[in-house]
């Protein structure tokens, strides 16, 4: 009896603390790619711990953002990076669905077949990929359209991450401080 009594003990403890492992996984991001957001969610998440956003505008006939999904965003640095410093958001520039993001409502412009916000974040300039940067208050910072190797593309979310732009011009930057910082990511 004392034996089935410890049996069951330790099973208890063994499933709990599997389900302790395996809850912990789900709510923190992978290591091994993006935590891909919407903008509805990313704007919930920065209300309640302010971060940068990077927005990637992308549409399902895209090549080179194809090519980006498959090379720049499965680099491991640029996977850390992104992760800890914003929070990604994938925005497909032809999706139906409207969005809300605080007390605005954008929704699918036939006329133009565009969402209306991937219109305001390009700026009514319509390029694919963009990456639109925002600050922690949702600030325009900068979009950056065109397709980016992942040595480049580290590059870019470093300088504008780690507010180097407020202090420096990108090719200072790229020259300089981040050789210094991001020895080896290259």
């Amino acid at each position: 009896m004392k034996r089935l009594l410890t049996y069951t003990l330790l099973a208890c403890i063994f499933v709990g603390i599997t389900s302790f492992t395996f809850e912990k996984k789900a709510t923190e991001p992978a290591d091994d790619k993006i935590e891909w957001l919407t903008l509805e969610e990313a704007f919930a998440r920065n209300q309640k711990a302010p971060r940068k956003i990077l927005i990637d505008v992308y549409t399902g006939w895209c090549g080179w953002c194809k090519v980006m999904d498959k090379k720049t965003f499965t680099n491991p640095e640029v996977i850390k990076y992104v992760n800890k410093t914003f929070y990604a958001v994938k925005l497909d520039a032809e999706g139906k669905d409207p969005i809300t993001v605080g007390d605005t409502q954008y929704k699918f412009d036939a006329q133009k077949r565009s969402h209306e916000a991937a219109i305001a974040l390009l700026q009514g300039k319509m390029s694919y990929p963009t990456i639109v940067y925002l600050d922690e208050a949702f600030n325009m910072i900068q979009p950056i359209s065109g397709y980016m190797e992942a040595p480049k593309f580290h590059q870019v979310i470093t300088f504008l991450g780690g507010d180097y732009h407020k202090k420096q011009p990108f090719e200072e930057y790229a020259a300089g401080t981040y050789k210094q910082v991001f020895k080896g990511v290259e």
